[in-house]
């Protein structure tokens, strides 16, 4: 039971993931002037790597696979790692014109966002292949 509840917070965190990079990131980009885009990025990420963070820990906690548990613990582990330390870092290389380090640390964060979306969905096809 905890087991198919675990999943379905990664079943969540994938639908999140998703939805957020294929239709709001987009639109705040082309609706918005780019003052408010930057603003309005800057307030959402802490808040989506920490939801995504806590949830992910939660979702690792009630899987009774043992590797499974490691994975989700380690995808929350990163998204701690991606607020508390690469935001900050983002935001300081913009805010100083620091282009070459903010391009690299920029596409750290979407490598590492990928790499987690690719994690929850093996974990939901390893949990449906399981079932």
């Amino acid at each position: 039971m905890l087991t198919h509840i675990s999943d379905l917070i990664t079943a969540a965190n994938v639908g999140i993931m998703l939805f957020f990079s294929v239709a709001v990131a987009p639109t705040i980009f082309m609706v918005l002037p780019p003052e408010w885009s930057a603003a309005y990025v800057r307030k959402f990420f802490p808040k989506y790597f920490l939801f995504l963070g806590i949830t992910s820990a939660i979702a690792a906690g009630l899987h009774n696979a043992p590797v499974v548990q490691m994975t989700l613990a380690a995808c929350a582990i990163v998204f701690f790692f991606s607020v508390f330390w690469l935001t900050p870092r983002i935001n300081l290389a913009r805010d100083e014109r620091q282009e070459k380090r903010f391009k690299l640390l920029h596409y750290t964060s979407v490598g590492l966002n990928l790499v987690q979306l690719a994690v929850f969905m093996w974990v939901l096809i390893r949990s449906a292949m399981a079932a």
